[in-house]
């Protein structure tokens, strides 16, 4: 017999409660390059419904959408986030309460001016929280595109209000003695590494199988041929009897065990050295495969590598010289690749730096999920080396840091290019070469140079070489100007052309005036720039005398009149004609110049009238 079921009626039922909004996570797990695992836990901080979705939209950037491969960039918007929330709790009286709604520009203005007064003017730094900041609000707009009121959301269409972008300090390069101390440092300790486990392969091949024969049975020989065939030395050890007292007489597990697989200092000085031989990223340096060579002909050979940077990974080349010496970048990877082959079996990996632990166990030195921190090393390394002092001496900290040798690899590839972008630029666009390699202050000198070259260069294009003669009428200057035999004697030889400071070619055919056939019109010193002028050592004194004067009349003005009426003026006589004349013929001239007689101080013209 079936049974009729009633269904209540829709007026009957009770009503549906509302949806809880799911406003993300104030706790997530993200995992970075390199096997790295990080866990943010938000979840103390005031203002918990917004700092719901401030996680959310930092998990999305993080871990979901994997724009962050780095751990220290999402710890870098971590750090920003607990600020501007603890900010806004302060600034506020509803850190309890605070959500979306109730944001407001002010909030953000206050978070930027602190930021700001704390940081100096140049300071990067608080262009870079605030963008962090508008960035996590961007993402929970887009989320919740209506929950943001339109004053923020107007807000939140640009960066900062009182702050710009700023110009942070960049990396400079070592100076030249430092850098060549820690590559000669790293090139010995390679050496020692190549020597040692070539002396540890000679004592297997003389040795034998020592299990049977008890521990008095292990010699120097037959621990290397044990290590040889069956493994590292490890800690397991020390559970037999007497075990260990043998293999602390013969040098410990660590050292007998380096007679065949490299130490992390040994990796440290094969990544140092290599860097200093190529300029490679560091971290492009560090994973390497060991089939990274690819391409050999002729001499060179190209390593494959992969670069990590914010656009992604990308896949390069370097063409670097190979060959049968370690001074070479194709010979360093190569010796590597021999002397890591039974530590890279061992610990099942196909990149190239692996080394064996002090209890035994050999890991790929920078792998995914085991990667190991150079830091103690970097400093054991500068100790061993006795290179503190050397850095002390050159006043810098005394800090192995793998980015400033590559920073001073690009250094001196950008001297011996001479600053041509598109000969230095290897690796990145002109654009990121020219901010980031080629204008640091190691290069301040050089720019100085060049900019001082390149004004000299268009002054004497504008304005030609003065021309010089001496007491017989041969040319002293450079000057591509000619003067024809006559105008030699007419202005060389005689006095009736002098103009106080020169002799002039033709006064009535000034460059400066107006008029053709009108008289020079310049001041009594613009012979120095004219080109009609020619000097001898007739008119050194009074030259001599008016150096003088401009001496003294620095003193009397500020830089910026003196430098008006008078730099021109000095330049020509300091750089274009003094050179000319020999020392005894300046002495002479200086002598006479401080006769005291007025008349050197007077142009020709005005010594006519008063006669």
């Amino acid at each position: 017999m079936s049974r009729r079921v009633r269904f209540p009626a829709p007026e009957d039922l009770a009503p549906e409660p509302e949806a809880v909004p799911a406003v993300g996570p104030a706790v997530f797990t993200a995992v970075f390059s390199g096997g790295v695992e990080r866990c943010y836990d938000f979840s103390a901080l005031a203002c918990p419904r917004l700092v719901r979705h401030l996680a959310r939209a930092l998990a999305g950037l993080a871990g979901v959408e994997n724009r962050h491969k780095y751990v220290g960039t999402t710890d870098s918007y971590a750090h920003t986030l607990t600020e501007f929330v603890t900010h806004l709790a302060q600034a506020t009286d509803m850190s309890g309460d605070m959500d979306l709604e109730d944001l407001l520009p002010e909030y953000m203005d206050s978070f930027e001016a602190i930021l700001a007064a704390r940081s100096g003017e140049s300071s990067t730094t608080p262009y870079l929280r605030m963008q962090q900041v508008v960035k996590l609000l961007r993402l929970v707009q887009k989320e919740h595109p209506d929950r943001l009121g339109m004053a923020m959301q107007a807000r939140l269409g640009f960066t900062t209000v009182q702050v710009g972008q700023g110009r942070g300090r960049p990396l400079d390069a070592y100076p030249d003695a430092l850098f060549e101390g820690v590559q000669a440092a790293a090139l010995a300790d390679v050496r020692a590494a190549r020597d040692r486990m070539l002396t540890g392969e000679q004592l297997a091949t003389a040795g034998r199988d020592p299990v049977g024969g008890g521990w008095h049975g292990w010699t120097r020989e037959n621990a290397a041929w044990h290590i040889a065939h069956r493994g590292p030395l490890t800690g397991a050890l020390r559970a037999e009897r007497g075990a260990m007292d043998k293999i602390t007489e013969l040098g410990g597990i660590g050292r007998l065990n380096s007679h065949f697989f490299l130490t992390a200092h040994d990796v440290l000085a094969f990544v140092v050295l290599l860097m200093c031989q190529t300029g490679l990223e560091p971290e492009a340096a560090c994973r390497l495969l060991a089939n990274c060579l690819i391409n050999p002909a002729r001499g060179y050979v190209s390593i494959a590598y992969v670069k990590n940077r914010s656009h992604g990974q990308s896949r390069k080349t370097l063409r670097v010289t190979d060959g049968g010496a370690v001074h070479q970048p194709g010979g360093l990877i190569r010796l590597a690749v021999r002397l890591t082959a039974h530590g890279r079996r061992l610990a099942a990996t196909d990149l190239l730096w692996a080394h064996a632990l002090r209890s035994g166990e050999v890991i790929a030195t920078f792998g995914r999920h085991r990667a190991t921190s150079l830091g103690p090393v970097k400093q054991a390394f500068l100790e061993r080396h006795q290179l503190t002092a050397l850095f002390e001496a050159s006043g810098e900290e005394a800090s192995l840091n793998l980015r400033r040798l590559r920073k001073t690899y690009k250094s001196r590839r950008y001297q011996q290019t001479g600053g041509v972008l598109e000969d230095f630029a290897e690796g990145h666009s002109p654009r990121v070469a020219a901010k980031h390699y080629a204008d640091i202050e190691a290069h301040r000198p050089l720019h100085e140079e060049a900019v001082e070259k390149g004004l000299r260069e268009a002054l004497d294009a504008a304005m030609e070489a003065p021309v010089v003669l001496d007491d017989q009428g041969r040319r002293l200057d450079r000057s591509a100007a000619e003067l024809p035999p006559d105008e030699v004697a007419a202005v060389a030889l005689s006095g009736d052309s002098d103009v106080w400071l020169a002799s002039c070619r033709d006064f009535h055919a000034s460059p400066f005036a107006r008029r053709p056939g009108s008289g020079c019109p310049v001041a009594v010193w613009g012979c120095l720039e004219c080109p009609n002028a020619v000097f001898t050592t007739r008119h050194l004194p009074a030259i001599l005398s008016f150096a003088a004067f401009l001496t003294a009349q620095r003193e009397a003005m500020t830089v910026l009149e003196w430098n008006a009426r008078y730099a021109l003026a000095w330049e020509r006589i300091i750089t274009g004609i003094l050179p000319q004349f020999t020392g005894e013929q300046q002495a002479t001239a200086r002598l006479i110049a401080e006769g005291h007689d007025a008349a050197l101080n007077l142009p020709g013209q005005i010594l006519q009238g008063l006669t």
